[in-house]
């Protein structure tokens, strides 16, 4: 039974500089602040940065999962609030998890979080999942 506090066990995706080209490949999205280092650092970036979208997309295949595919998921929301570095050469995590805020007879309310190197990346993102798990 699914109450309300109850958390669901975390996640840990791994980002590197190979998934990035494969997303902005796969996206359209080939902006060089998630591919060049140097132009990165040029616009006072830290290092080469994960799409946003592709934080997104993560954080909403966790939840897809617990909730038992994409069809359960009803709504999913977040806003961005720290880039995701990814130096060359490096894999870094994208660790997300939830926390059940409400039960309702429709579904299950998620509060989610995702960080990456223990630094919270997205803010306010929250899920509503269809009931049936």
């Amino acid at each position: 039974m699914i109450e309300v506090g109850a958390t669901i066990a975390s996640h840990q995706f791994d980002i590197d500089r190979a998934l990035l080209k494969q997303y902005a490949d796969a996206s359209g999205d080939q902006n060089p602040i998630h591919q060049d280092e140097a132009f990165a650092k040029s616009v006072g970036l830290a290092d080469v940065i994960a799409h946003g979208m592709l934080t997104m997309a993560l954080a909403g295949k966790y939840i897809s999962d617990w909730a038992g595919g994409p069809q359960n998921v009803k709504e999913f929301s977040a806003r961005f609030i720290k880039p995701v570095i990814v130096p060359a050469g490096k894999s870094v995590d994208l660790t997300v998890s939830a926390t059940v805020i409400e039960v309702t007879s429709a579904g299950v309310r998620l509060e989610i979080s995702a960080t990456s190197a223990g630094v919270k990346v997205l803010g306010m993102a929250k899920a509503f999942v269809e009931q049936g798990n």
